[in-house]
């Protein structure tokens, strides 16, 4: 069984008179340990299905599983418990509380979790570690570069040991150095970690750290490619 299984999924938006369908019966598998690239032109509906796998929002109609839990299925607050235990998040503008210090940004996710305030730590120093930061715990975003505000974010997704993480243009707003060093982090931690990623972008450097690059047009998925990276 794959980790995500997503069958018939439709979604559409009305915007005035209009109907917009950006994602009409799609059907995608993601196997566990897998790093999907998901590439397409503006208004395609990556970051549609991005949100619908990750429980943001809800389709009109199909299913999806992840870890063999119909999360099409669940209550609202259900879904919302499910999300905060199986899914880490990394946003394009890091999405950082600003007085919040980078150990206390990673830290957020597990606040929602039933963990004592050790277990908590020692989770924290993990993903600081993992992320190359333990010498930056102390510092608040307004200290760090947006590299390391990236790298935050990217310890606050993966702290919680997700079963998924999905990102959205995770290297949009870096330039092209920082952008590598950023890219270099999500090989590793999907190639030591076994982590399953599930990233949008736009950046075309980007997919060849992809296991599988996946293509969106016209509501549906029309190219998928194996990297020489699998």
């Amino acid at each position: 069984m794959s980790l995500v299984e997503i069958r018939n999924l439709t979604k559409s938006y009305t915007k005035g008179s209009s109907t917009i369908t950006p994602l009409e019966n799609v059907d995608l598998d993601i196997n566990q340990g897998e790093l999907v690239s998901l590439m397409g032109t503006s208004g395609t509906g990556k970051s549609t299905l991005l949100n619908l796998v990750a429980g943001i929002d809800r389709p009109d109609d199909g299913t999806i599983a992840v870890n063999g839990t119909e999360i099409t299925s669940l209550s609202r607050g259900a879904l919302t418990k499910w999300r905060s235990g199986n899914i880490g998040y990394i946003f394009q503008t890091h999405n950082l509380i600003p007085v919040l210090t980078a150990y206390e940004n990673i830290e957020l996710p597990l606040l929602l979790l039933p963990l004592n305030r050790r277990e908590r730590s020692k989770r924290v120093e993990i993903a600081l570690q993992a992320v190359d930061l333990v010498d930056r715990a102390d510092h608040y975003p307004r200290q760090l570069s947006g590299g390391q505000e990236q790298r935050v974010g990217i310890g606050r997704a993966i702290v919680t040991d997700p079963t998924l993480v999905v990102a959205d243009e995770p290297t949009g707003d870096l330039d092209s150095a920082t952008s590598g060093q950023i890219l270099d982090l999500l090989s590793r931690l999907n190639r030591e970690l076994g982590t399953t990623l599930l990233m949008v972008t736009h950046d075309h450097e980007a997919t060849e750290i992809a296991s599988r690059k996946l293509l969106l047009r016209d509501g549906d998925i029309v190219t998928q490619t194996t990297s020489v990276l699998s």
